[in-house]
């Protein structure tokens, strides 16, 4: 690089991550290639040898221009990055700042701040309403008096092929309460209400068709006797040993959901986290006071809390069916048990199993056991224990990560490469992956709910996960600020979509086959390239293959 120029730019993919104090070591990418209807995101890299210059502005000249937002991705501290036994597939383990947000370009316009390395994000969103052919995309600095200061121009390949309708199944949990923290505002107020639809709508955006959905409020992460606000959408009133249930919340939370393209849902755990052991906290009205009736002090075993589930469930079950949801229904019992908790986790399926027969029940965990016993009918493998779940063919196959897929397998941490998360899309597809979950969309709490944080200054719950693990989403003054993670997932996403529709052309294995082209080993979800690079490359031959099967139509 010529430090002599005044402005230094580099275009980039957007597998790249650009740090602040350090120059972008990979190779740049001047063209690329989409699908119709995808979403197209590159990087234009950089620093500023001059003095702090502010007000400055971006423009863009390209007959695209009406579907191409910039964005200038923002720098977020993290204490820890990663655990002290990481992987060597890091980019970074020291503390400091990470890029992480999508940001807006604000009131003192593009601040050019000296030696340091910065990046603007572009999205390219045609939504399938543009001509194929080749596009010329000029990114232009200009200086505040509109002098221009540098430019890099950037071809893009439309293709005229649509990507097929999305058909994993995506769930990132959903944090109401954390809303309500944040934005400080009451619980399923009219405000509240506003806030959950644009989080919402903007998970919808990025894929995730699945919304977890609190009809009591959800036991997790939560610290043994302790408990997060109540946001709890069924209404329960109690007369001796009989319930009432009024879904009215519910019906406008389905409701919504439904308008912002939701698919599915997940109602929440109705049991606590790693174990199975007690009930969630239920509020009840009970001679017209609102109290606390099951939570730590209620034994999952409990007679109490059995009949309690059999009237729940069944009145459930009703309101499902009216508002023909059956299909779209999912539900849990206990999240990640373990071994240890076995016979707890088998009482406990038992009482929900005998209300929910025709309903998929599913759990997050790690040992094949609990569905090899016949305990868990749908399981959710962790990406690092789905082996033997592979191995013996577990039909309609979920898996998920969290803080402990940290060795080997794909995830999304600050400190990790982009091309690690988004290699899962074409796991995905090889291994016939049917949906993924993933617990943190807006975890803002320290661990085990403690604590509320500001996101963007703490990234790691508190020393708790490595940054990365508790949330994709930031809360901006008018909703959602979206992470360059959630951008990259997307892309995972519609890689997946691709092989779908090139499969409709040469067949499952003809994919398989041209996507791991040249490669020494086959591909799992512990071994596959690390270089970004055949990640493009590979998305390449796909795009040139999807364009000459539909040219031949």
């Amino acid at each position: 690089m010529n430090q002599d120029k005044v402005l230094e730019l580099m275009l980039l993919s957007s597998l790249v991550k650009v740090f602040a104090d350090e120059e972008p070591d990979d190779s740049q990418t001047f063209m690329g290639s989409m699908l119709s209807n995808e979403v197209y995101s590159f990087q234009v890299a950089y620093r500023w040898n001059g003095a702090m210059l502010k007000y400055a502005s971006i423009k863009v000249v390209s007959e695209l221009t009406p579907w191409i937002t910039v964005h200038t991705v923002g720098l977020v501290p993290s204490e820890m990055p990663c655990y002290a036994d990481h992987d060597d597939n890091v980019l970074r383990t020291a503390p400091g700042l990470y890029p992480d947000t999508l940001l807006p370009v604000g009131e003192e316009g593009l601040i050019l701040l000296p030696e340091q390395w910065r990046s603007l994000w572009v999205t390219v969103d045609p939504k399938g309403a543009c001509n194929p052919g080749n596009y010329n995309i000029r990114i232009v600095y200009e200086d505040p008096q509109g002098a221009e200061l540098g430019k890099a121009e950037f071809q893009l390949e439309l293709i005229g092929v649509g990507l097929p309708t999305q058909t994993l199944i995506h769930t990132e949990w959903l944090h109401s309460d954390c809303l309500a923290n944040f934005y400080g505002v009451d619980i399923f107020s009219e405000e509240h209400w506003k806030i959950i639809n644009q989080f919402i709508r903007t998970a919808a955006d990025y894929g995730i068709n699945m919304i977890l959905t609190p009809v009591f409020t959800p036991p997790l992460d939560t610290m043994t006797g302790g408990e997060r606000p109540t946001v709890q959408l069924v209404d329960v009133e109690k007369a001796g040993d009989r319930y009432e249930f009024g879904f009215d919340r519910l019906k406008r939370w389905i409701d919504m959901c439904l308008a912002a393209g939701i698919e599915y849902f997940e109602f929440s755990h109705l049991f606590t986290q790693w174990g199975a052991k007690h009930a969630p906290k239920i509020m009840a009205r009970e001679n017209g006071e609102l109290r606390r009736i099951f939570g730590w002090e209620t034994d999952a075993a409990s007679k109490g809390y059995s009949n309690f589930l059999d009237q729940f469930l069944k009145a459930l079950v009703s309101f499902i069916r009216q508002n023909n949801l059956e299909k779209q229904s999912y539900f849990h019992v206990s999240d990640e048990p373990s071994t240890e908790h076995m016979e707890s986790y088998k009482n406990a399926a038992g009482i929900i199993n005998r209300n929910l027969e025709k309903f998929p029940v599913m759990d997050a965990l790690s040992d094949y056991k609990f569905y090899e016993m016949g305990i868990v009918r749908n399981p959710i493998p962790a990406s690092d224990h789905i082996g033997p779940f592979l191995e013996h063919q577990v039909p309609n196959l979920w898996t998920y990560y969290c803080c402990g897929q940290y060795k080997k397998v794909s995830n999304r941490f600050f400190g990790m490469p982009s091309a690690r998360n988004r290699v899962i899309g074409y796991q995905f597809y090889k291994y016939n992956i049917k949906g993924f979950l993933q617990w943190g969309y807006n975890y803002w709490y320290t661990k085990y709910s403690q604590s509320p944080v500001n996101p963007f200054y703490v990234s790691d719950a508190g020393c708790s996960y490595p940054s990365g693990d508790a949330y994709v989403v930031y809360p901006g003054k008018n909703g959602p600020i979206v992470s360059l993670r959630l951008e990259v997932f997307r892309e995972a996403l519609q890689d997946m979509r691709a092989f779908t529709l090139l499969e409709g052309f040469i067949g499952r294995e003809a994919v398989l086959e041209l996507a791991e082209e040249g490669l020494d080993t086959p591909v799992t979800f512990d071994d596959y390239p690390r270089d970004a690079q055949w990640l493009l490359s590979m998305r390449k031959r796909i795009n040139r293959k999807i364009e000459e099967c539909a040219g031949a139509i």
